[in-house]
């Protein structure tokens, strides 16, 4: 498993690491709708995952809204923003924010995506910052588990394995 700090504290992942050249486990998430969300709802596309463990902090923000504007300029490419946020807050975040292209989604009931992907913090029950990109094929081409969760994600890496998945 990656090794995982948040605020410099060591924390344990729970799950399956993911693997670039893997399939893209499925999860099932909710929609700001309460409305379930799984890898099959966005089939066929490019998706960017933005892994954050709460909307409401500095660096999730800035990181939600950094791909938000980076995808914004793809063109059919799906931006899921991961976190255990309640589906209440996202909306109302999203709402504050004013961002169209990104969907926030809850993995709060059930941690599926947490679980499934290897970023659910034991000690937090929070999910700890990671970037997945995954092909229209279902195939995961990019994966950063950020090695200290209240720091950035290299978004250049992901952005670009965004294009070379298109």
């Amino acid at each position: 498993m990656a090794n995982v700090t948040f605020k410099g504290n060591p924390v344990t992942l729970v799950g399956n690491e993911v693997k670039v050249g893997e399939k893209a486990p499925n999860f099932t998430v909710l929609a700001n709708d309460l409305s379930p969300v799984t890898l099959e709802t966005s089939a066929g596309k490019v998706r960017l995952v933005s892994v954050v463990p709460s909307l409401d902090t500095g660096v999730c923000d800035a990181q939600t809204r950094r791909f938000n504007e980076e995808i914004s300029k793809l063109g059919n490419v799906e931006l899921l923003t991961i976190s255990m946020d309640l589906p209440f807050a996202q909306k109302r975040w999203c709402a504050a924010a004013g961002l169209e292209n990104v969907h926030t989604v809850s993995d709060h009931r059930e941690a599926s995506f947490g679980e499934a992907y290897g970023v659910l913090m034991k000690e937090l029950r929070l999910l700890a910052r990671a970037v997945f990109v995954i092909d229209s094929n279902d195939t995961v081409s990019y994966v950063e588990y950020v090695a200290e969760g209240t720091t950035h994600p290299n978004y250049e890496a992901a952005v670009e394995a965004v294009k070379a998945a298109k």
